[in-house]
């Protein structure tokens, strides 16, 4: 099955366009995530068609789970940006029903494109003769086979980073990778781990670099996405997902999900609107963001600054303004120095699979 679902997974013929496969937007070579620094991908049937989110990696995914609210009400885990996926079967079949992405008009159309492809009698074999007369039953197949191929091909969860060899004793981190490694723990600092836990777990399994929660961060509007040339228009994120579900918790507004930093470094557009494009702008945002706001959002004619300006008023309530480092004011010492960015820059590089001594 998994087999099959790598076929899958490979397949533009799937598509509307019959240009465009999961791999397109998941690359190997970018650890499973979008292979450019474009703010959104280009779908639809003629690949014309721009998306409203960044493509997040999906890998090391495995270990997460369906979306909840934890004990203390932290919403938690979920698949995409707003955890509307339960699980990545369910994520893997989305995307070729969008309409800015695969474009398919319907699950039918889905399938009939499968019912042409190469591997189609591979497909009846694990399945069953008769399957792909069956439309929901053989959509329902077809993302069980690409989750069963993220499941079992190591390439999903390789755990080969320089960190990795070095949290099993097989590798020594420079000193610049160790003050880095410092400051992304040090809850005065850069205190990454917040979010971003570094250590291994209680039965000794490596970090996943994400406690697949969700936060507001104010992310700087991106003028790159075609849909904010409408000024009305606001990606809300958790709140306003599929289904309307959250649609009434006010407070979920603007919060979107933490991702692995895993392959960070790889990465060519960074957060789930592709505001910033380069590590170093992440970072300073991340330490700069209130104590120099003046260099991430529009400046009034007064001086005043419009923070926080992809959300609407009524929402910025939600972003984040307590924990290290947001916890600043205007013309404040960042919690990070320029050098000390560098620094935790060099240890992110660390995180990238591949790693050979």
């Amino acid at each position: 099955m998994a087999a099959l679902g790598q076929k899958i997974f490979h397949d533009p013929s799937l598509s509307a366009s019959g240009r465009q496969s999961c791999a397109s937007c998941h690359d190997a070579a970018s650890a499973h995530a979008q292979p450019n620094g474009l703010a959104a991908q280009l779908g639809g049937p003629l690949l014309d068609k721009q998306g409203g989110r960044q493509s997040p990696t999906i890998r090391y995914l495995a270990a997460n789970k369906a979306f909840f609210f934890a004990a203390d009400g932290t919403p938690t885990g979920g698949f995409f940006w707003d955890g509307r996926a339960s699980s990545l079967q369910d994520q893997a079949g989305k995307p070729f029903l969008n309409p800015v992405e695969m474009a398919n008009a319907s699950k039918a159309e889905v399938v009939g494109r499968l019912a042409s492809a190469s591997y189609a009698s591979e497909f009846r074999k694990v399945f069953g003769d008769t399957v792909l007369g069956d439309v929901d039953g053989a959509f329902q197949r077809m993302t069980l086979a690409l989750q069963q191929y993220q499941l079992e091909d190591p390439e999903f969860r390789p755990y080969s980073s320089k960190y990795d060899a070095f949290l099993l004793g097989k590798a020594s981190l420079g000193p610049q990778e160790l003050r880095g490694l410092a400051l992304f723990n040090n809850p005065a600092k850069g205190n990454c781990i917040a979010c971003h836990p570094s250590g291994r777990g209680a039965d000794g399994s490596l970090p996943l670099f994400t406690d697949f929660t969700y936060d507001s961060l104010g992310v700087p509007r991106n003028p790159e996405l075609r849909q904010n040339d409408d000024s009305g228009f606001y990606d809300l994120g958790l709140c306003a997902r599929e289904g309307g579900d959250l649609a009434a918790r006010a407070e979920l507004c603007g919060l979107f999900k933490v991702p692995s930093l895993r392959n960070v470094a790889l990465r060519q557009a960074y957060f789930h609107n592709g505001r910033f494009k380069t590590l170093k702008d992440v970072l300073a945002f991340y330490v700069q963001r209130d104590t120099n706001p003046e260099k991430w959002y529009p400046v009034n004619g007064d001086g005043s600054v419009q923070k926080f300006d992809d959300l609407p008023e009524r929402y910025r309530r939600n972003v984040n303004v307590t924990e290290v480092p947001y916890n600043r004011q205007r013309g404040d010492v960042p919690a990070l120095s320029d050098d000390e960015i560098d620094d935790v820059i060099a240890f992110l590089k660390t995180l990238s699979d591949g790693y050979r001594p």
